[in-house]
């Protein structure tokens, strides 16, 4: 049944309740998606893409692997950064990471191993020297894991983010902060002077309030609610974001006419085509068009801003950008 557990949340926290969209808080819960035998239906259409090239390039039984318990559980704290604004780029976060102090790196090393009965040999190294080059072997695969899984989507994860977000802004301006929390999750409620969770596996060790609380929506967290609750940052709170059901629902694109008299034909058909990232030579398969013309189309699409490509293995995933997202919408309106 688990436990209640109870985070200090003094009245003043409800004045510091932020919201912030983090490319690494969707690493952990996608690298388990791909891992697992019984994929989430939701997800389905992204783990039969991007399984394939994850397993190619070796990220199934690297770093990530060791990191990451199947089953859920603690994941090292270091990990997930507490996200520095409502949307850092992904370079920021890798770079939190990098410049994680070696102690904390052992700590929490020390703490995956509680949970899990050991560690694997790359973090046994990793925990024996925390200040060695180890811990920038690790981020680069992490960096890696990004480009292949997650950036040539991200521009459609971050729309139902953004979009989750707006919803509950609106939510607290009209019924207060309070009941946004009350609303996040059914195991969250707030009283006064803490913040409720409900079936819990452990209770939380944070005691001390007056440090807000930073709201991070997922595309891919599960039912339950994942924390982070280290000082002195203030604590964190992943939530599965609402909209996620029709997240890899087909968007047919239609005013391809409107749309080809502003753009061209060739460069209008490769957005369209782009409802799932591609390469050149399967955009020419897809289209009709030369590999050339695709290229030097693609070349203007990305200098526009449209486009953007993505390094996976030996080849280069291309996609649409949250701009070329906002400009079909309007044409097919």
């Amino acid at each position: 049944m688990g436990v209640l557990a109870g985070l200090a949340f003094s009245t003043s926290d409800l004045a510091q309740v932020r919201f912030s969209v983090s490319p690494m808080w969707e690493v952990a819960p996608s690298f388990r998606l791909l891992r697992s035998d019984s994929t989430h239906p939701v997800h389905r259409t992204w783990v039969d893409q991007v399984r394939p090239r994850w397993a190619a390039g070796g990220l199934d039984r690297g770093w990530l692997g060791e990191l990451i318990p199947l089953t859920g559980g603690y994941i090292p704290d270091f990990l997930n950064p507490a996200p520095l604004g409502p949307a850092p780029a992904p370079a920021a976060e890798w770079e939190a990471i990098r410049a994680t102090p070696g102690d904390r790196v052992r700590r929490d090393l020390d703490h995956l191993a509680r949970h899990q009965g050991s560690l694997g040999p790359r973090l046994r190294a990793l925990r024996d020297d925390p200040y060695g080059p180890l811990l920038a072997e690790l981020t680069k695969e992490l960096e890696t894991y990004w480009e292949r899984a997650l950036a040539p989507y991200w521009a459609r994860i971050r729309a139902v983010l953004d979009a989750d977000i707006l919803y509950r802004a609106r939510l607290a301006a009209e019924r207060g902060t309070g009941h946004l929390l009350d609303d996040l999750h059914t195991s969250l409620s707030w009283d006064d002077g803490a913040l409720l969770m409900a079936h819990r596996k452990r209770p939380l060790t944070r005691t001390t309030a007056g440090t807000g609380l930073l709201l991070i929506p997922s595309a891919f967290a599960g039912p339950g609610l994942r924390t982070r609750t280290t000082p002195p940052d203030p604590p964190q709170l992943a939530y599965r974001a609402r909209g996620v059901g029709l997240l890899w629902e087909p968007r047919p694109v239609t005013g391809t006419a409107t749309l080809s008299a502003v753009l061209g034909r060739s460069r209008t058909l490769l957005l369209a085509e782009l409802e799932i990232p591609a390469s050149t030579t399967q955009l020419a398969q897809r289209t009709g068009l030369s590999p050339a013309a695709v290229s030097q189309n693609l070349t203007a699409l990305r200098d526009a801003g449209l486009v953007s490509a993505h390094r996976s293995g030996r080849s280069v995933l291309y996609a649409r950008t949250a701009a070329a997202e906002t400009l079909l919408r309007a044409a097919s309106a």
